[in-house]
Parts: C-alpha cells; structure tokens; sequence
C-alpha cells in the first residue's frame, strides 16, 4: 500500500472532521461526552466508543461499496481503469476541489442523529457514544459526501484496499472528539480554546485541499482528455 493513499485516506477523514457540517455533529458528540466532565474514565471510554462507531461505519460502507465495484470481473475492471480512470479523475477532483473552495455551493443533508436521537443518548448510558459515532458518521453533507464518495471511495477501489483506507478516513474523522474527550479529562478549561484554533485552521485547511484537488485535476485533464503533454 503507497504511504502516499495512507496519508491521503487520513487527511480527508481529518479534513472531514473540521468541515463545518461534520463539525457540528463533532459538537454535539463532545457535549455528550463531556456530560459526566468529573468522571476521566466515563469521558475517555465513551470518545473511545464514539470512534469506534464512525470507523465502523465508514467501514462498513467502504467495505460493500468496494466489493460492489470488485465484483465486476478483474479483466473488466482493469480495462475500465486503463481506458477512463485518469479521463474520470481529472474532472472528479475538480469538482470535489470547488466544493471545498465554496465555488460550488450544494444545500442536502442527510442527518440520522436529530434532536429526538441525541436527547435519547442523553439519557441513555454509555454505550449510545457508539451508536452517535455511526449516526453522526452517516449523516453526510456535501463536503463529507465529495471527500468520502469523489475521493476515498476511487482511492480504495484504485489500491484495491477495502479495509484500510475507509479504516483510517473513519480514524481521521473522529480525532477531534478524541482530542476534546483528553482534553475535557486534564484540562477542561482548555476546550474553548481548542475549539476556536480548529474553527481558524478548518478554513485554510479545506481551501489549501481544495486548490491543490483543482490543480492535480486539472493537470489529469490535460493530459488524459486533451492530450496536451
């Protein structure tokens, strides 16, 4: 497996984590969590718990949405990839890029974990980290969409890897709420702090991706489509 698609499979789990839709989920897990603030091992347990749910989530989908594209005869699909692969990506990455640089402007939401759902977790007991952490996982906006069906998707079709790759998106996903659960556990005074230097940094972060995905499309484009070099 290329260290570079490891990475790649992490930083957009990361970047999806601090997108504004995805983040507010975040939120609402980390008020969750931090419920019983007194209490280390309660705190640490259910962000453990909340991971654990959006990397089996995503890998749940990752998994059934490879295979799918697997089950395709292995000769067919190498040809397909040989013929259109570079031709599909190029204009793929574009238009995730010009999501994340707000030059495409999508208004859907799917959301599993409303109101009714978190004032359930609430009250329940701990183990309702885990089912937010899947719910929340599931409730895709369109830059969670674009990163995890326009890119992660193709990546772990591309490496043929159905495991680890959604494995880790799942991982880079929920490290904010891992970060605020310690965070919360030895200095709670700090979580404001926090979150305002990761509002700050998603801005620079998502438009820094979202430029280079444009670049590198464009760059498949005219080589692939256009044959100019």
């Amino acid at each position: 497996m290329p260290i570079l698609a490891i990475a790649e499979a992490a930083w957009l789990g990361i970047l999806t984590s601090i997108s504004p839709c995805p983040l507010a989920t975040n939120i609402a897990a980390v008020s969750f969590i931090g419920k019983k603030v007194g209490s280390k091992r309660y705190v640490l347990l259910s962000g453990l718990l909340y991971t654990l749910g959006r990397m089996a989530a995503y890998l749940g989908l990752g998994i059934v949405l490879t295979a799918g594209i697997r089950s395709l005869s292995r000769s067919s699909v190498a040809m397909f990839l040989q013929s259109y692969a570079e031709k599909l990506l190029g204009p793929a990455l574009i238009i995730v890029g010009m999501i994340l640089v707000d030059l495409i402007r999508l208004r859907f939401s799917l959301s599993l974990g409303g109101r009714k759902v978190q004032q359930r977790a609430a009250g329940g007991g701990i183990w309702w980290a885990g089912v937010l952490g899947v719910l929340f996982a599931l409730s895709f906006c369109p830059i969670s969409a674009g990163l995890f069906f326009g890119r992660l998707v193709p990546l772990s079709a591309q490496h043929d890897s159905a495991f680890l790759l959604p494995l880790l998106f799942g991982v880079g996903t929920a490290l904010p709420v891992i970060g605020f659960a310690f965070i919360m556990t030895f200095a709670a005074h700090y979580v404001g702090k926090a979150y305002n230097k990761l509002t700050q940094i998603e801005r620079w972060a998502r438009h820094i991706t979202g430029a280079v995905f444009i670049t590198v499309g464009i760059h498949f484009c005219l080589r692939s489509i256009f044959h100019l070099y």
